[in-house]
């Protein structure tokens, strides 16, 4: 694990020292994401009448190679939230997209890539659950953009790849029932960047 974080942090640090060059750029990002962990659409499904209960938050770091054909590198916090029934599950994680885009129109881009992700932290209300099988995963980012000199929004759809399940029993009323969340990430992220 700690040779992905070096290699992601080389990656990005090597992206802004190219930047400096060619007059890239690189900065700062935030905003919403739509979560569902597991089947997205059965989660939506679900939630269709509490849209709030699978809203969260990234806030992140950015670097962009290139103008017309880029790549964007991307270090990014995030925090989401999942209810299944009145239960409510939280996950925390930094997330690493490696994207690659072209403007196609305009300011109108279309990007994607892989997104590596590192699970720091989950709940599944108030209990810390310590048995996710893998903390570290890796999921595909997609989507589309619009770039008005330094300012940019996107909305894009990630996916995870790797079938991860958090394991936690229920001893309410003495019933030991196991229970298993899917922890996949899989969610619409709509972001505001600013180009420093």
């Amino acid at each position: 694990m700690k040779k992905v974080i070096i290699v992601v942090l080389l990656l990005f640090g090597s992206s802004i020292a190219i930047q400096a060059q060619n007059g890239s750029g690189f900065g700062i990002k935030g905003g919403l994401n739509y979560n569902g962990n597991g089947d997205y659409f059965e989660s939506i499904g679900a939630n269709a009448e509490h849209p709030d209960r699978n809203i969260g938050y990234h806030l992140g770091i950015f670097g962009k190679i290139g103008d017309r054909l880029y790549f964007k590198p991307e270090l990014v916090y995030t925090s989401t939230k999942s209810s299944y029934d009145s239960d409510d599950f939280r996950m925390k994680k930094f997330d690493a997209p490696l994207l690659v885009g072209v403007k196609i129109l305009g300011p109108v881009s279309v990007f994607g890539g892989p997104s590596l992700q590192y699970i720091v932290d989950t709940e599944f209300d108030g209990i810390t659950i310590d048995d996710i099988e893998d903390d570290f995963s890796v999921g595909l980012n997609f989507g589309i953009g619009l770039n008005f000199n330094k300012i940019g929004i996107d909305l894009r759809y990630e996916r995870g790849f790797n079938d991860n399940e958090a394991i936690f029993i229920n001893n309410n009323l003495g019933s030991g029932i196991v229970s298993r969340i899917d922890t996949r990430p899989e969610q619409l992220i709509l972001s505001l960047s600013f180009i420093l």
